[in-house]
């Protein structure tokens, strides 16, 4: 979230039939309006129309309230007990800043996850992905020929012209090469329409 400018805060005005009023948009507005502000990154400032009292907090809060309410559930009811606690506890003073801290982070957390993701759909549109996603599948091909070239007598990827010629005793009939051959041939096709596949 960029850092707002004090000349950029938004000043809202709260009058005594609680209404709200945008002087940036010179209009009345909802609290939803205040909801889309926090989600812009906008900041803004609740003032009483007729005292100048700051309500930000109360309002911030009840956009809280709202949302809750509506059951967009974000606070555990646990967490709130514990908040609650500490009102009045001799750590209530280090709570607000240990909490600062701990949004601060997950906000950090949240955007760099969002700048990969971003990332990775660029990539996705760019070709890029889909450039990786063919070399893991030749990588994965690659290992499952390895590991079925345990499970036949000659590896797969070798040329029948590089096979060991057997002893002349033992020498195969031409029809038992043949056969080995097409099995063979057979089992090339069957793992190029696999890759073919992924």
């Amino acid at each position: 979230m960029t850092e707002t400018k004090k000349s950029d805060v938004v000043t809202i005005k709260k009058y005594a039939n609680r209404r709200l009023y945008d002087t940036s948009a010179s209009r009345y507005v909802t609290l939803d309006h205040l909801r889309e502000l926090v989600r812009e990154g906008r900041d803004f400032k609740v003032i009483d129309a007729k005292s100048g009292d700051d309500l930000t907090r109360g309002v911030l809060a009840q956009i809280i309230f709202e949302e809750e309410s509506k059951g967009e559930t974000l606070l555990p009811v646990e967490f709130l007990r514990q908040l609650i606690s500490f009102y009045g506890d001799s750590m209530q003073s280090m709570v607000p800043s240990y909490l600062q801290m701990s949004m601060d982070t997950l906000s950090r957390q949240h955007q760099a996850m969002r700048e990969k993701m971003t990332g990775a759909m660029g990539d996705a549109m760019g070709g890029n992905s889909m450039a990786m996603l063919e070399e893991q599948t030749k990588r994965n091909m690659a290992m499952f020929q390895q590991a079925m070239s345990m499970f036949t007598p000659f590896s797969t990827g070798a040329a029948m012209g590089d096979m060991p010629a057997a002893p002349a005793s033992d020498a195969p009939r031409s029809d038992d090469v043949q056969s080995l051959r097409d099995e063979l041939e057979a089992m090339r096709q069957k793992l190029d329409q696999l890759a073919n596949k992924s």
